[in-house]
């Protein structure tokens, strides 16, 4: 791990972490991307990511490294979620998180108490449905578009880029050109209608989301997606990111850049699109943590066929500092032995390898997102 070793980390994309003292099953829950916990009789976190919280995480709580999951979790809970936060959270070297405050499932800190938590620098994300969805009570069909773009712009002032979870919704194939007005506004009155009887602002029209998207491009920031493996409200194959061909050809010179999150299973479909399309970059973040000793696979692809200045690092952490310190773990050790093998295969020298792995770890990302500047 010696071209990574020292390396500070950007996190290109991650969550708040929570700060109360879970108890078993909360930690469970949290530790898989499953709805649900596993069958009576089974354990949750026999799992490739269990493998990595007992090797990687259960050493820097002072238990024997493969320890097992219920002495682990009664570990987490003596020594407290402060303690385990900072050792965890220590251990990763990160020097900037990039945090997404959309998703709010349960009682994640915000990104100022995450600097003032760690002392690390933070950004935030902003997801374009969380910023539709909250004026669902104050909009109209007639005013959404000018509503959304008022509420875009108060919610991008601060930010450094934005996120859709338009996969999650519909799928991703988006359009190659703007909704009109009126299909837009046709599509806010039937998705107000619904809110009323459902009590629900869930935005999931594709005309809307859509729209979301196209509306977030004219401010020339990052727009994240999610791409891939996720929870239980995501139908994988309207994932693939090669659905949103047609989307990146129009948006090749906007001013917008495109990050594809996470990627697995499509982490060649991602590095593909990455090497084509000059403005698009991609992570395999989420899953360096959920794939455990696998990681090596997805980290290897990733590097594979775009070019270095493309591909970013990140954890996909929510609410576990676990996730954020496997993660970490896994990138520095798979890259490194990437970059060794090529260093011995005469394929690269040992600055070049350097170069490579600098960028990936910060570099790329400080420039996409502008974080020198912020």
């Amino acid at each position: 791990m010696t071209i990574t070793n020292d390396l500070e980390l950007v996190d290109d994309h991650c969550h708040g972490l929570l700060t109360t003292d879970l108890q078993p099953d909360e930690f469970r829950g949290l530790a898989t991307e499953s709805d649900w916990l596993s069958l009576p009789g089974t354990e949750t976190l026999d799992s490739p990511f269990g493998l990595g919280i007992r090797s990687v995480c259960a050493p820097l709580l002072d238990l024997p490294r493969h320890a097992d999951i219920d002495s682990y979790i009664a570990r987490r809970l003596e020594l407290g979620s402060a303690e385990v936060n900072a050792r965890l959270m220590r251990s990763t070297r990160s020097e900037h998180l990039i945090i997404d405050t959309g998703f709010l499932q349960s009682d994640v800190i915000s990104p100022s108490a995450m600097t003032d938590l760690l002392g690390t620098r933070t950004s935030e994300i902003v997801r374009l449905e969380a910023v539709a969805e909250s004026i669902g009570e104050s909009t109209s069909a007639a005013t959404f578009v000018r509503d959304y773009d008022e509420a875009l712009a108060a919610a991008a002032a601060d930010a450094v880029g934005f996120k859709s979870i338009a996969a999650y919704r519909f799928g991703l194939d988006l359009p190659d050109t703007a909704p009109d007005t009126q299909a837009v506004e046709r599509a806010a009155g039937e998705w107000l209608r619904g809110a009323q009887r459902s009590g629900s602002y869930r935005v999931d029209d594709p005309t809307l989301l859509s729209h979301l998207v196209w509306a977030a491009i004219s401010h020339k920031k990052p727009i994240q997606f999610h791409v891939g493996f996720g929870d239980s409200d995501l139908v994988l194959h309207r994932s693939d990111p090669s659905r949103m061909t047609r989307f990146l050809k129009a948006t090749r010179d906007t001013g917008a850049s495109v990050v594809l999150l996470h990627c697995y299973p499509f982490v060649r479909e991602s590095g593909s699109l990455a090497h084509i399309f000059p403005h698009v970059y991609f992570d395999v973040g989420e899953v360096t943590h959920y794939l455990g000793p696998s990681a090596r696979v997805a980290i290897r692809q990733s590097m594979e066929i775009a070019p270095f200045h493309k591909l970013l690092y990140s954890s996909d952490a929510y609410g576990l500092a676990e996730h954020y310190a496997v993660s970490a773990y896994s990138w520095r050790r798979e890259t490194a032995r990437v970059l060794d093998e090529w260093i011995a295969d005469e394929w690269v020298d040992a600055t070049g390898a350097e170069r490579i792995a600098a960028a990936i770890a910060g570099g790329n990302a400080r420039r996409v997102y502008g974080l020198d500047a912020a």
